[in-house]
């Protein structure tokens, strides 16, 4: 723990992460629920559309990884959490009318924000230890994520316990269905941009490296 207390940027990478994968981790899970109850697309079609996003994210993050070897993670991991923001925002409007081109754009919006965040990010966190604290500091990296990961399902199934119940989901439902979707995209936007502020809180980083006391 006291390498949060030592390190400003350790911390707030950290927390911007955390941020980030509980704002986005549910949204394969309700998309891929949405694109086979309200479209009527069958489980495979829904998971190829839904590649389009880490395909994006693949594209991406190896570029992003090697800028922030050039300028500061800080101004980059903003970038990509502003973009994934958008995308969030723009699932708000999703409806059994939504156009499919238009869910792969947000999709390709989605995969192209998380790639400017994600390694950047992780640069940000690796650097800021010095190397014997490189195990510790990758691990509590995997603790946020997996953290952020429960807390996004945990918030995607309060709101079907809220809004729909403890039904199954029928077409009766699909209604119900839509306007969790609507509040879970409004609070994962509101989690967002959150994050862009603990990403931008975290300052530019100037070779600080966490040094034993």
């Amino acid at each position: 723990m006291q390498l949060f207390f030592r390190s400003r940027i350790f911390a707030f990478s950290n927390i911007a992460a955390l941020i980030n994968y509980a704002a986005t981790y549910a949204v394969a899970f309700l998309l891929s629920l949405d694109l086979q109850y309200t479209k009527g697309f069958s489980a495979e079609y829904a998971g190829i559309i839904l590649i389009t996003a880490p395909f994006f994210q693949m594209i991406v993050s190896p570029f992003a990884g090697k800028l922030s070897d050039r300028y500061d993670s800080q101004v980059l991991s903003s970038i990509g959490m502003g973009l994934t923001a958008l995308g969030l925002f723009l699932f708000i409007f999703l409806n059994e009318m939504t156009p499919l081109w238009y869910i792969l754009v947000v999709l390709m919006i989605l995969g192209i924000g998380f790639g400017v965040f994600s390694s950047p990010n992780i640069n940000a966190i690796m650097s800021a230890v010095e190397k014997r604290y490189y195990g510790v500091a990758s691990g509590i990296s995997s603790t946020m994520r997996l953290l952020g990961q429960m807390l996004s399902m945990g918030i995607a199934m309060m709101l079907f316990a809220i809004v729909i119940g403890q039904v199954e989901i029928t077409p009766q439902y699909y209604p119900q269905f839509t306007t969790s979707l609507h509040w879970a995209f409004i609070l994962f936007t509101v989690l967002c941009v959150i994050g862009i502020f603990a990403s931008l809180a975290r300052g530019k980083r100037r070779g600080e490296r966490v040094v034993e006391g």
